[in-house]
């Protein structure tokens, strides 16, 4: 599919006001993306976990409107309007008005909000802008003969032009974005769900995110994509992560754990090395970071859990491991790793199965 496929025909019957809502989960990354091309194209496929209850709930209201030169939106998160998130809405609507040409005959409100804590490391732009894409093309769905397929794709295309990650929050239990020569059906364009056989061990894997830093980072996620311009490493970086996506098909099939692991941290620690390497250099990383990733490798030596780490463009951890394991593996976080978590939060969550429409 192109571009062109989501531009509607002219629309009829178009609704005088309402209300939809939606509920988006965020997503964790297996193989990273960093690096992005014009109009919000990844430098390299990626693969992540969807996560179930780090989510973004979102009630999307409109009214008709008499002018149609602009844009109207007003926005709040948990009932307080939030003025500082309209430049990126304006930004969000401005990219998808040609693929939803109704945006500027509504007023919407736009009221949202999160499952988790805010600064917490969980990627709430993806879930939020998700959500939104979901409740904004839901309008579309009503008067439009558009099948369950093509709106899952739209979504996902949709919410990839208002944060790029986004377009993997829209389906479970693992999703594929980005082109790769390995699989036919991948595409730059909207994330796909993993086709290829999986062991029923990942589907149920968990997810525990340990709170090491909730404050502002000091290089914004978007700023650190843009230094992989030039960046004298992301030529093989990128070759790294296909190469990941070929290895990991086997892997997962198998379930082989082991062979899991070793990507996965591989592809974490890559992430940070871009930073690290990048002109301007910079850190994400805290000393609890580093701590907490050591005592996971010794407790998976001594104890032989298998039980993996995994990093966004920050200083929190997310665990990832069987379920099997989550007794066990709860208690070691109790025991040896809540002293490294910023008042001793952490998130319990795990894999989940995708964005649902709220009645």
């Amino acid at each position: 599919m192109t571009e062109k496929d989501f531009i509607p025909s002219d629309y009829q019957d178009l609704r005088e006001n309402g209300s939809v809502t939606w509920k988006a989960p965020s997503n964790i990354a297996l193989v990273k993306y960093w690096g992005k091309k014009g109009n919000q194209i990844p430098a390299n496929p990626s693969l992540s976990f969807t996560l179930d209850t780090s989510a973004t709930t979102t009630t999307l209201s409109f009214s008709k409107k008499e002018d149609s030169k602009d844009f109207s939106f007003e926005v709040k998160l948990d009932g307080e309007a939030k003025p500082d998130f309209a430049p990126k809405i304006q930004t969000f609507f401005e990219r998808v008005e040609t693929y939803l040409p109704f945006l500027k005959s509504y007023h919407f409100d736009i009221d949202t909000s999160n499952s988790f804590p805010h600064s917490s490391g969980i990627a709430s732009s993806a879930s939020g802008m998700a959500a939104l894409s979901l409740c904004l093309l839901d309008l579309e769905w009503q008067f439009s003969d558009m099948d369950v397929d093509h709106f899952d794709k739209k979504a996902s295309f949709l919410a990839r032009l208002g944060s790029g990650s986004a377009c993997r929050s829209i389906k479970g239990c693992m999703v594929q974005w980005g082109s790769h020569k390995s699989m036919k059906e991948s595409t730059d364009f909207f994330g796909v769900p993993y086709p290829y056989p999986v062991d029923a061990v990942f589907n149920t894997f968990q997810d525990t995110i340990l709170l090491v830093h909730k404050g502002q980072k000091q290089v914004s996620s978007t700023v650190g994509h843009g230094l992989m311009h030039g960046h004298p490493f992301a030529t093989q970086r990128f070759e790294q992560a296909h190469q990941h996506l070929d290895d990991l098909a086997p892997v997962l099939k198998a379930g082989d754990l082991d062979a899991f692991i070793a990507i996965v941290e591989r592809e974490a620690l890559t992430l940070h090395a871009m930073m690290m390497s990048s002109s301007p250099y910079f850190l994400l990383m805290k000393p609890g970071t580093l701590q907490i990733i050591e005592k996971i490798w010794a407790y998976r030596t001594e104890k032989r859990v298998p039980v993996c780490f995994t990093l966004d463009a920050g200083a929190n951890v997310h665990m990832l491991y069987p379920e099997k394991c989550k007794v066990e593996v709860l208690q070691f976080i109790q025991d040896e790793l809540v002293a490294h978590c910023e008042n001793g939060q952490y998130i319990c969550d795990q894999v989940g199965t995708g964005a649902v429409k709220i009645s």
